[in-house]
């Protein structure tokens, strides 16, 4: 299946991997690729020379297009910048700001930008600095999400903006590809599907616990303090909630989520981390290969998009 975002990234199928912290690591990124997708290694909180040797393992193991994730709030985010450069990475999505200033010197190595947005306005700043594409990631989404849902999104996005759109948020089947494709997306980005593949490098724990999840499993913490993160409901969860509920300080909310996204994906520790997933969780139900999942979802999708 070709389309504007198979071409621009060379790539087999229009699938791109969600760049989750703690989650998406060399293992998963790879298998992503060598399945015809796009994998991403999610660079999260690490510092440079951690990312490198990411992006050096995943080439040991394909010769495929594969893409980093930086997280611009990352203190290191400036040195994973060069660094990236310096490796030939070929594909840099980016989320928690602006990758404005680093555009020069990516563009000018032949690096494909692609931005993840949550409103109109931010897509259409990304293409004016020149981004490749945009990832319009809806409110579904697992991990840090913005407010618009993805079949509100997607659609304004594709109409404001020439660069192609790529949908995020509530995806894990052919369904949701075909309906993202109606909606005038031309890739669709997936995480929480793929935390369940066999190849993530997560404790059984975390897989378990998205896999027994239901439909309304889910909250939002943090709304208050202008950072919702979408997370599966728990004990800390719960207490979260509850201190958010009662005025409770930045500093206070933020010492109960300290290093839980790491205590649930390394520890598996499900009942005090963090264990980030989107609303389709309870969709989610069993253990795969990356190269199953990609599959799976490009048989039924091109069947309901008779491509």
């Amino acid at each position: 299946m070709k389309t504007e975002i198979t071409e621009l990234l060379g790539i087999e199928y229009p699938i791109i991997q969600g760049g989750m912290a703690w989650v998406a690591d060399y293992h998963l990124a790879a298998a992503v690729s060598e399945a015809g997708g796009l994998g991403i290694i999610g660079a999260g909180g690490m510092d440079a020379e951690m990312v490198r040797n990411q992006v050096r393992e995943v080439k040991k193991l394909t010769n495929k297009p594969f893409g980093v994730n930086v997280m611009l709030m990352n203190p290191h985010a400036p040195e994973i910048a060069k660094m990236l450069v310096e490796e030939d990475v070929k594909v840099v999505t980016t989320g928690a700001g602006s990758p404005e200033k680093f555009m020069p010197m990516w563009k000018e190595a032949g690096i494909k930008v692609i931005p993840v947005i949550a409103s109109v306005a931010y897509a259409k700043r990304m293409e004016k600095v020149g981004a490749d594409a945009v990832v319009a990631e809806g409110t579904e989404s697992g991990g840090h999400i913005g407010e618009a849902t993805t079949m509100t999104l997607v659609p304004q996005v594709v109409d404001a903006v020439n660069i192609p759109v790529i949908a995020a948020g509530g995806i894990a089947d052919g369904r949701g590809f075909a309906a993202a494709f109606m909606l005038g997306a031309k890739a669709v980005q997936m995480g929480t599907v793929f935390i369940c593949a066999e190849e993530t490098n997560v404790h059984q724990n975390y897989k378990d616990f998205v896999m027994k999840a239901k439909d309304i499993d889910s909250k939002v913490t943090g709304r208050s303090t202008g950072h919702p993160v979408r997370i599966l409901r728990n004990q800390m969860v719960t207490e979260y909630l509850k201190l958010e509920s009662e005025g409770a300080s930045l500093d206070e909310l933020e010492h109960l989520t300290l290093g839980a996204l790491r205590k649930a994906v390394v520890d598996g520790d499900v009942k005090t981390g963090s264990v980030m997933a989107g609303q389709i969780s309870g969709l989610v139900k069993e253990q795969r290969t990356c190269k199953k999942i990609i599959e799976d979802i490009m048989t039924e999708g091109e069947k309901l998009l008779k491509v």
